[in-house]
């Protein structure tokens, strides 16, 4: 199993801005990591919502640094750019989904920072993400990038290239709102039809009444029209994820 849980673990994180490229892009992420653990560790990719590196990304990079990964959380839109609002979230999001050969190239430069770090061991590398880096996380794994593990907490499922699918090398496991009125249940059954077509290792577990964005409990501080926080879903979510790299990565030293 992966070792304890952060309440029962005391630990010293450690956040770090890892400056890298993508192309003329100049990107600042974020790598968080458990400075009293030594040698090599599974590594993740974390790549926030749509906003761009935040505390809900960092808060949740700390819980699974805590429990023996290290965690880049990754800069998507370029120079630690975080969205001054929604509508400047949707302009950031829209710009870097308009063209899905430069998007996936974004995230590819995220992992390629990461698997360079020393104290990631490359062969158990794991994307996840939350919203758009939820979608994110998905298309770096169509673009066969090599992923152990792929983990989507309340992202959009289509993709401009659905047939790409097919290339996932990872295990997938999708998290999904059964209330979310931005990615619906009909969006769900497309993907799992895509997903059909192809040999991966996918699962997808639906909440009852979970909305989008049923992961982040700063809804119910700063509500968005579609969005809500779940603590239930939230808690199995996060549960599923763990038995994913309980599976894929086995114990962590």
């Amino acid at each position: 199993m992966i070792g304890p849980t952060l309440a029962q673990k005391d630990t010293a994180m450690n956040r770090t801005a890892l400056d890298h490229r993508d192309g003329a892009v100049d990107l600042r992420g974020i790598l968080v990591s458990d400075d009293m653990r030594s040698g090599r560790r599974p590594g993740l990719v974390l790549f926030p919502d749509a906003r761009g590196i935040n505390s809900h990304a960092l808060e949740c990079a700390d819980r699974l640094a805590a429990l023996g990964f290290a965690v880049l959380v990754a800069d998507l839109y370029g120079g630690g750019i975080t969205a001054r609002d929604i509508v400047h979230a949707r302009e950031l999001m829209g710009a870097l989904r308009s063209d899905v050969t430069r998007w996936r190239a974004r995230a590819e430069a995220a992992r390629q920072a990461l698997v360079q770090q020393g104290i990631v061991d490359p062969a158990r590398v794991a994307a996840i993400g939350y919203c758009f880096g939820g979608t994110t996380a998905l298309e770096l794994g169509r673009s066969g990038a090599p992923l152990a593990a792929l983990v989507t907490f309340h992202g959009g499922l289509a993709s401009p290239r659905p047939e790409d699918a097919r290339n996932i090398r990872a295990r997938v496991l999708v998290c999904h709102g059964a209330a979310d009125v931005l990615v619906p249940m009909t969006v769900l059954a497309s993907f799992q039809e895509e997903m059909s077509k192809t040999n991966v290792d996918w699962q997808v577990h639906v909440y009852g009444s979970a909305a989008h964005g049923f992961t982040n409990a700063e809804l119910d501080r700063d509500p968005l029209p579609g969005h809500a926080y779940h603590r239930g879903a939230e808690q199995r979510s996060w549960a599923a994820m763990l038995r994913l790299f309980d599976e894929t990565f086995g114990a962590i030293g």
